[in-house]
């Protein structure tokens, strides 16, 4: 599953409205709309933001791999 389906995902299963979403990160819901749907890019400067907004740690939405 690629990151902004796990955001998609962790917002609806969590009863976030993308409107509250939206306005706490400064973005227009029709530019978060785009990124949740994949047709825009989700940058990690953004994905910091959604993660401040939802107070969820990043670790939520990216596997973590050390390798050795």
């Amino acid at each position: 599953m690629r990151v902004y389906e796990k955001v998609r995902n962790y917002i609806a299963d969590n009863g976030y409205e993308l409107v509250s979403v939206a306005e706490k990160i400064g973005m227009t819901i029709g530019e978060l709309r785009e990124i949740l749907e994949g047709k825009r890019t989700l940058y990690v400067d953004d994905l910091k933001l959604i993660c401040i907004a939802l107070n969820v740690s990043p670790e939520v939405f990216i596997e973590v791999t050390h390798n050795k």
